[in-house]
């Protein structure tokens, strides 16, 4: 057996860096947080090949002295924390004193850096843990630290690194992460002597649009919700801007960018009623909290974390985003793209992304809405007895139970109308091929896809009775009849009490034939035959007390699809006007039950750019 014996300072500090930088963009990420710790507010970074042959960060912060330029490079030597209070607190991005010493230990480094009160900087240089003495340099202010050759004294690490693009997309990501917490920072990046970004300080909205860019910024909506001492604000994707992967999803606790699985599965949590097909939201969302609720000395990478409170926090955050998307004036909010795009600064881009990006944190509060003009002849404005036809309307399309609206709430008169009668969804004007509705509001042309709108309607509706046990039943006339298999009766027969508590009465006729007697009153216009075939295999297939519990929304989200209005089916523009102000107090109203938006918004601006008008 081998005696046991110290290890070599470079080999330690080697097995150290294999924790630290497993690639060119954890260097980049390291001494990035150095220069946001260090109070800057300009980094420039340029990277050669990949980082694989050059990183090089410059920054005008604080600087650091020349006594203490050795110290930088020594293992566990930091100034952010000296006990182990500080370290149960940790207000910085950095906080190991393990950074430099590791990107030391497997490149050549050199760091020069100049304080306010000196007279000119001063450089050392790093290769392999080998350090030079501090001398003289020609720098203005700040710190600038320059990685050559990453993994050169360690060529089997070398081996695993990809190729160069592959390694500056991860560097690029990373920086684009830095960027995203600290809007206050101007950033540029530069690789292979191109520039990539250019960042002017500026506010979180307009730098979440500026690397997120215009599709994002138009699809998403504002979050922002306190308790205690939490907060969570940020921007929320609509599942009109879902991904195939996770690549658009931001968290910031404190500042700092975590991956959390506790944090994965609340927001996971809150989509889950609007986001299906194994799509992934997309978020940028910053969680404000104690410092000692959440011990960040967990991994090297310092990208997973560990919540105190964690059952309290991830409550916290479903409902802060559940909140913000379930909200009926979501969509509204979302579609104001050209309007807001109007107001949002001029601020530099991401290479390929637009320098107009929409302002959807500062348009989702507004809901000031100025006069419509009355449309235009031959679909005239509502009268009283198409009123009437309004609320019969409601009484067949959302079940009896339903609150007829008043006739301010449907109507638009000769005269005009006041401010604050002018609905988010506008007035009917026609529809389309029997399949979209049109609509004006105050910003321009509306277009509605009406089954998908009407199947939110009834899923929401049929959600909220089932929950509040109202769900009416609505005998048949005549039982509707058809022919089932031996399983099908039986599953009919021994759930007789849970297919009641959905609306439903089915019960076998003869050996071979079952016959629907009853089916919930909002679905009483729906194919009854087909509803009941989908309601029963579903309890085949799962069971009745995972229909009731896991599969809930997915058994009412295919009844609701049965209910919803068909394509070809032609709408009176009262009728059209009631679908409309049943999806503005209908929460998650902007997409249908399997995350598809259910209208989208033309403004005037964009309409007068299509035909060229004022050229």
């Amino acid at each position: 057996m081998n005696a046991i014996k110290l290890l070599p300072d470079l080999l330690i500090s080697q097995i150290a860096a294999g924790e630290v930088v497993e690639r060119p963009a954890s260097a980049l990420k390291e001494m990035l947080e150095n220069s946001v710790d260090a109070g800057s507010t300009e980094i420039a970074v340029q990277i050669l090949q990949g980082g694989i042959k050059q990183i090089r960060v410059a920054d005008n912060g604080a600087g650091i002295s020349k006594d203490d330029l050795p110290l930088a490079f020594a293992r566990h030597a930091t100034s952010k924390i000296s006990a182990l209070e500080d370290l149960q607190k940790v207000a910085s991005l950095g906080f190991r004193g393990e950074a430099l010493a590791s990107i030391g230990a497997v490149s050549r480094l050199t760091l020069a850096s100049r304080t306010p009160e000196g007279k000119h900087a001063w450089r050392i240089e790093v290769e392999g843990s080998r350090l030079s003495g501090p001398e003289p340099a020609a720098l203005a202010n700040g710190t600038t630290v320059e990685m050559h050759n990453l993994y050169f004294n360690t060529p089997a690490r070398r081996k695993f690194l990809k190729t160069e693009a592959t390694e500056f997309s991860h560097c690029e990501e990373t920086f684009k992460r830095i960027a995203l917490s600290r809007a206050d920072i101007a950033f540029t990046l530069q690789h292979n002597g191109t520039v990539r970004s250019h960042l002017r300080a500026a506010n979180a909205r307009q730098r979440i649009a500026a690397l997120l860019g215009d599709e994002f910024a138009q699809t998403s909506v504002f979050v922002d919700e306190q308790a205690v001492d939490l907060r969570l604000w940020g921007s929320a994707a609509l599942p009109a801007y879902s991904r195939s992967s996770r690549d658009a999803q931001y968290f910031f606790v404190n500042g700092r960018f975590v991956r959390d699985k506790l944090v994965s599965h609340a927001l996971r949590e809150a989509y889950r009623d609007i986001l299906h097909l194994g799509r992934h939201p997309a978020f940028v969302l910053f969680l404000e909290m104690n410092a000692e609720g959440v011990d960040v000395n967990v991994h090297p990478t310092k990208t997973e974390v560990r919540f105190r409170d964690s059952r309290a926090l991830h409550q916290f955050i479903f409902h802060a985003v559940h909140k913000a998307l379930a909200s009926p004036q979501t969509a509204s909010a979302a579609s104001m793209g050209t309007e807001s795009r109007q107001e949002t600064s001029n601020s530099s881009t991401m290479a390929g992304a637009s320098s107009k990006n929409t302002d959807a944190l500062s348009v989702y509060s507004r809901q000031t809405f100025m006069p419509l003009v009355p449309p235009p002849s031959p679909s005239p404005s509502p009268s009283p007895a198409g009123v009437a036809q309004s609320q019969a309307f409601y009484s067949t399309l959302f079940c009896p139970d339903s609150p007829t609206p008043k006739s301010s709430d449907i109507s638009i008169t000769a005269t005009g109308t006041e401010k604050q009668d002018i609905p988010p969804l506008g007035f009917a004007l026609g529809q389309l091929l029997g399949v979209y509705i049109l609509a004006q509001n105050e910003r321009g042309l509306l277009i509605v896809d009406m089954h998908a709108a009407h199947e939110r309607i009834l899923y929401e509706k049929l959600k909220s009775a089932l929950d509040n046990h109202t769900l009416s039943m609505q005998p048949l006339l005549i039982p509707a009849i058809f022919q089932a298999d031996s399983l099908d009766i039986a599953t009919a027969e021994e759930n007789d009490g849970l297919l009641n508590e959905l609306g439903f009465e089915i019960s076998a006729l003869s050996p071979t034939m079952l016959g629907v007697r009853s089916v919930p009153a909002t679905l009483k216009d729906a194919d009854v035959v087909k509803l009941a075939r989908d309601v029963l295999s579903e309890i085949r297939e799962y069971g009745a007390s995972r229909v009731l519990t896991s599969r809930r929304n997915e058994l009412l989200s295919t009844m609701a699809c049965h209910g919803a209005v068909r394509a070809n089916r032609t709408l009176t523009v009262p009728e059209m006007n009631a679908l409309l102000r049943e999806m503005e107090i209908t929460e998650r109203a902007g997409q249908c039950n399997h995350g598809r938006p259910t209208w989208f918004e033309i403004s005037l601006a964009d309409l007068d750019k299509m035909f060229m008008r004022g050229r």
